[in-house]
């Protein structure tokens, strides 16, 4: 059976995952790339090194970003969200945006604590980071989104 996915199913199946990938555009170039986030209940939350996603996205903010789980080809739910690119350039609002990103991260993969608490540790109180590499944190402002699932037979 196929069907539509309700919010409260779009909104559980967002918050319980931390992969997705986003679907960007710029100069009739399309690029999708996986990305960790943290879904906070309004908006996509992620971090990335400067690069050709970044790049894109500054060009063309409209973007698609879509997370799925996948128990087998009959059965599977999907997520796809439209919506804006937003950098986080405040300092303070990207300390506390960093940190909630990253504690979403942890309750997810012990066995990357000690890398994720090392990239909290890289900011001081004022949310500077202390390292010579400097993520993008952005949000995608959710303008739509959808859902579909497979409950099919195994």
């Amino acid at each position: 059976m196929i069907g539509k996915l309700s919010d409260q199913q779009m909104q559980t199946i967002l918050q319980q995952n931390m992969m997705g990938r986003i679907g960007c555009g710029s100069n009739s170039r399309i690029f999708v790339v996986p990305v960790c986030y943290a879904y906070n209940g309004k908006a996509i939350i992620a971090h990335s090194a400067e690069g050709m996603k970044i790049t894109m996205m500054r060009n063309n903010p409209q973007v698609c970003f879509e997370v799925d789980v996948v128990t087998s080809l009959t059965h599977w739910e999907s997520v796809i969200i439209w919506g804006q690119y937003q950098e986080i350039l405040d300092e303070k609002e990207r300390f506390y945006t960093m940190k909630y990103l990253m504690s979403r991260l942890l309750q997810y993969s012990e066995t990357k604590k000690l890398q994720h608490a090392a990239a909290i540790e890289m900011a001081d109180d004022n949310g500077h980071f202390n390292s010579n590499i400097r993520p993008v944190v952005y949000k995608i402002t959710i303008e739509e989104m959808t859902g579909r699932y497979e409950y099919g037979d195994p």
